[in-house]
C-alpha cells in the first residue's frame, strides 16, 4: 500500500488538490500539446527596445544601450496548453530571439511530453543548448518556458507555486522600489521604506560624473531620511575596480546597504577585489547571471554578498529555488531581481534568506499585462495569494494584445 493510501487508511486522510485529486484520474495522460511564445510590452511608454538617439560617436549613452534583446526591455510570455485544458504561462526574455529559440528548437522537445516532469524537461533543453546557449538569450527563452511548466503544475495541483516550494516563511515581504532619484517620492507616497536607485553616471563620466553622483544621492538619503534602507544600482557603469573603491569611500556616510553591480557581469576577479575591500557596504550581483553553474562561480570566488538571480533570466523556477540552496549553503543573501513580480514572488516568499522582493509593476507605467503579473501590494508589502499557479491575471487574449512589434 503506498504512502497516501496507508495514511488514509490509517487517518480517513483524502487528498483533495494535488496531483493525487480525482478528479485527475478519469482523464488522458497529462501531455503538452503546443508552445509559443510572444515578444511583449511591459510599459506604456512607446520607446521600449527601440534605438535611443545618440549625439556623437563618443556618447556614453552607446556604452549602456543593451538593445532589443537584453533586461526587461526584451520581456516575452511563453504559453504552453496542456490535452486537459491547462495553460501555463512563462515570463522569459530575449525578444523576437528567444521566440525563434523557443519556435524552432525547445518547442521540439517538450510537444507530446509531460509538463509535470519539469526537472527532466529543464535538463533536456538545457543541455541540447550547450554548444550555443549556456548563458544569454537561449537561457532567457529557457526560463519562460520553465516558468511555465510551474504554472501548469500549480493548476494541475491547484495549489500556488509557493506552496509547491515548501510554503511561505512569512506573512507578506517589503518592498523595496526601484527607480531613478526622481522616482523616489512615488515609493514615498505609497509607504514603501527600502529604496534602490539607480545610477547612470559611471567610468564614462570620469570625475565630474562622481561629483553627480554623490551629490544626487546625497539629496535621496535626505528625502528618505536616515532610516529607511538605500542602496544603490550602477547598471555595471563604473566597470573598474579602483573608480568603483573610490566611489565606495565617497559614499560610506550615505549608510548604503548595498552597491549593486558595479562592474561587468564577467568581471569575477573584480567583483572578487570588491568584497574583500570594502567593508562599509554589500556587493550584491548576479542579477545578468545564468544557471547554477554560474553562481557556483560567483560564490567560489567569493565574490558577491547578496545574490540576485532573476526567474525570468536564470533559468526559470527550477533554477532560482537550486541558487537559493547555494545561498543557503554559503551564507549569503538572496534577493531575487524583480522579485515583485508574480513569478518571482514564490521564491522570495518560501526563502529564508530573502529579506524584500524588489517592485515590479507597482511604481511603475506598466501596461494592463505588465499590472496582471504583479504581486498584490499592500501598505509597503507584497502579499502570498491563493490562486493555482503564479495567481496571473494572463490570458491569451492579453498576451496577444500586448504583443511588441
Amino acid at each position: 500500500m503506498g504512502g497516501l493510501a496507508a495514511l488514509g487508511a490509517v487517518t480517513g486522510f483524502k487528498p483533495t488538490n494535488s496531483i493525487f485529486a480525482d478528479h485527475h484520474s478519469g482523464l488522458p495522460k497529462l501531455k503538452i500539446t503546443s508552445v509559443d511564445a510572444y515578444p511583449v510590452k511591459l510599459w506604456e511608454r512607446s520607446s521600449q527596445g527601440k534605438l535611443p538617439e545618440f549625439t556623437s560617436n563618443y556618447d556614453p549613452k552607446r556604452w549602456r544601450y543593451t538593445g532589443p534583446f537584453a533586461q526587461l526591455a526584451s520581456a516575452i510570455v511563453v504559453a504552453i496548453k496542456t490535452n486537459q485544458g491547462i495553460t501555463g504561462f512563462g515570463l522569459g526574455a530575449g525578444g523576437k530571439v528567444a521566440c525563434e529559440i523557443i519556435q524552432g528548437h525547445l518547442r521540439l522537445l517538450l510537444i507530446g511530453t509531460n509538463p509535470l516532469n519539469i526537472e527532466l524537461l529543464w535538463d533536456q533543453m538545457y543541455t541540447s543548448g550547450n554548444f550555443y546557449g549556456r548563458r544569454g538569450v537561449f537561457v532567457m527563452a529557457l526560463s519562460g518556458v520553465d516558468n511555465a511548466l510551474w504554472d501548469i503544475f500549480g493548476k494541475y495541483a491547484e495549489q500556488p507555486v509557493y506552496r509547491l516550494l515548501g510554503g511561505t516563511t512569512k506573512e507578506r515581504i517589503p518592498v523595496y522600489h526601484t527607480g531613478v532619484p526622481e522616482a523616489v517620492q512615488r515609493g514615498l507616497d505609497l509607504n514603501i521604506q527600502h529604496f534602490k536607485v539607480v545610477i547612470w553616471d559611471g567610468l564614462a563620466e570620469g570625475e565630474a560624473g562622481k561629483q553627480r553622483t554623490v551629490r544626487a544621492l546625497q539629496e535621496v538619503r535626505k528625502q528618505v531620511g536616515p532610516d529607511r534602507t538605500m542602496m544603490i544600482e550602477c547598471v555595471a557603469g563604473w566597470d573598474d575596480v579602483e573608480f568603483t573603491l573610490d566611489m565606495a569611500k565617497r559614499l560610506e556616510e550615505l549608510n548604503l546597504y548595498w552597491i549593486e553591480e558595479p562592474l561587468s557581469p564577467d568581471n569575477i576577479l573584480g567583483y572578487e577585489r570588491l568584497v574583500k575591500e570594502i567593508d562599509s557596504t554589500r556587493i550584491a550581483n548576479g542579477e545578468h547571471e545564468y544557471t547554477r553553474f554560474g553562481y557556483a562561480e560567483l560564490i567560489r570566488h567569493k565574490a558577491v554578498d547578496v545574490l540576485q538571480p532573476d526567474v525570468s533570466w536564470c533559468g526559470g523556477v527550477t533554477s532560482l529555488r537550486k541558487i537559493n540552496a547555494m545561498a543557503a549553503a554559503n551564507g549569503l543573501e538572496f534577493t531575487p531581481h524583480r522579485g515583485g513580480s508574480l513569478f518571482g514572488l514564490p521564491l522570495c516568499l518560501s526563502s529564508n534568506l530573502c529579506n524584500w522582493a524588489e517592485s515590479f509593476g507597482t511604481t511603475d507605467d506598466g501596461t494592463d499585462l505588465m499590472n496582471a503579473m504583479s504581486a498584490k501590494f499592500e501598505n509597503g508589502y507584497y502579499l502570498p495569494l491563493d490562486k493555482p499557479g503564479f495567481g496571473t491575471e494572463l490570458t491569451e487574449k492579453l498576451v496577444k494584445e500586448h504583443i511588441l512589434t
